[in-house]
């Protein structure tokens, strides 16, 4: 993408300490997509659980990394401090590993994946209010761009890594786990000796009051809370990246060991479109490319519903990657244009609260219909929704300007 010279965001420097926090969001989730890439089929495989049961897992897993970020980013704002919280969040997820390394049972598993997941959801809220906090107001939708760009491409590394760790160890799922320790660790240490909270972090002083406060909530504008119904209707279309997983070898035969190639190319593609697309919404609206992204959502679940080979599988594959790239890194940076900056973090952790209560119930919505009535079925049913998120943007947002004033 050509950026004309006479752009601002072409002569701002992205600040370093946003490239800091991209390597360590690389590098966890290195870790992570070997984790989660492999856990839903060893369930499956090595454990015999029940589909149903893995996709409310899945569901509670992530409703409990979105619930415990409303609570980190409203503490980070509260404490003035965002950093302290990251390192928590990424030192619980560092452990979740070799716990998952050593378990033989469901139980074993799901403590596991939720120490995971809440390690997770503690860093994000302060992470992405950070960057907000570091970004030059000109390249803020570059900032959020890169730094989901950089998760992904980690993500997309990791499952290389997985595909060859589970070749060269012979399919031995507690090896390949214990090797998903080692970036983990690599991006604890980065975040603990090269990331620092920003300036206007460290020098605020505490305020006494309690943390959460309704006027806070009111403060965030009516503008916000549009967007968080849009945020709320559209998660509810995400059944779970595991659905994809179990689709591809359930379905069209993809074995064991190539499992992490859909990982590769769901994480491939939301990487790819994640910096362009982040720059593209410095000079165009956000609004526009995050309708985009839902079309995109529709246009995914379409291929995923009616493939008939694994080709057509992997294509709706990719798209679903697209739209993850689009739409996360337009809503990041939405929300940073609208909520005032002392509620940056409070704002994206009633975002991801709202993300929370959709994604339980996608998660188990799409369990539930893939066990009894094909994984086919529970995209059919994503595409429906992804077309009501799409519809209810086009009516809520031209009414922001009113709610802003």
């Amino acid at each position: 993408m050509t950026i004309p010279p006479s752009s601002l965001s072409s002569r701002t420097p992205v600040p370093k300490a946003i490239w800091a926090i991209g390597l360590a969001s690389f590098l966890i989730n290195v870790s992570s997509v070997i984790v989660f890439g492999l856990s839903a089929v060893y369930m499956k495989t090595i454990l015999g659980v029940a589909t149903g049961w893995i996709g409310l897992l899945e569901g509670i897993v992530e409703a409990s990394a979105y619930a415990v970020k409303v609570f980190s980013g409203v503490f980070s704002d509260y404490l003035k401090r965002r950093k302290i919280i990251m390192v928590w969040g990424f030192g619980l997820a560092t452990l979740a590993r070799p716990i998952l390394a050593l378990s033989s049972s469901f139980g074993a598993v799901f403590t596991s994946r939720v120490l995971d997941r809440i390690g997770n959801g503690v860093q994000s809220t302060p992470r992405d209010a950070l960057v907000g906090d570091l970004s030059p107001e000109s390249i803020k939708g570059t900032c959020y761009g890169l730094r989901q760009s950089l998760a992904t491409a980690g993500s997309f590394f990791g499952g290389i890594v997985g595909v060859a760790a589970m070749l060269l160890t012979n399919q031995n799922f507690h090896q390949v786990f214990w090797i998903a320790t080692i970036p983990a660790v690599m991006g604890l240490l980065i975040l603990i000796f090269a990331v620092k909270d920003s300036p206007t972090q460290q020098s605020g002083e505490a305020i006494k009051r309690h943390p959460i406060r309704i006027a806070d909530l009111h403060r965030l504008g009516g503008t916000y809370w549009m967007l968080m119904i849009v945020a709320g209707v559209f998660m509810l279309a995400r059944v779970g990246e595991a659905m994809l997983i179990l689709h591809a070898h359930q379905n069209f035969g993809l074995s064991e060991s190539y499992i992490p190639l859909i990982l590769i190319l769901y994480n491939g593609t939301n990487s790819l479109a994640s910096y362009p697309i982040g720059r593209l919404s410095d000079k165009v609206s956000r609004y526009a490319l995050l309708g985009i992204g839902f079309a995109v959502l529709i246009v995914a679940d379409i291929l995923l519903a009616t493939a008939t080979n694994l080709s057509i599988m992997l294509m709706g594959v990719a798209v679903w990657g697209v739209q993850i790239g689009i739409t996360q890194s337009m809503f990041m940076a939405l929300i940073a244009d609208t909520v005032p900056n002392d509620l940056r973090g409070t704002g994206f952790g009633f975002f991801y609260l709202t993300s929370a209560i959709a994604l339980v119930l996608a998660g188990t919505m799409g369990g539930t219909i893939a066990q009894l009535y094909g994984e086919a079925m529970t995209f059919t049913a994503s595409g429906i929704i992804g077309a009501v998120s799409l519809a209810t943007l086009l009516i809520l947002i031209p009414f922001r300007k009113k709610a802003t004033s």
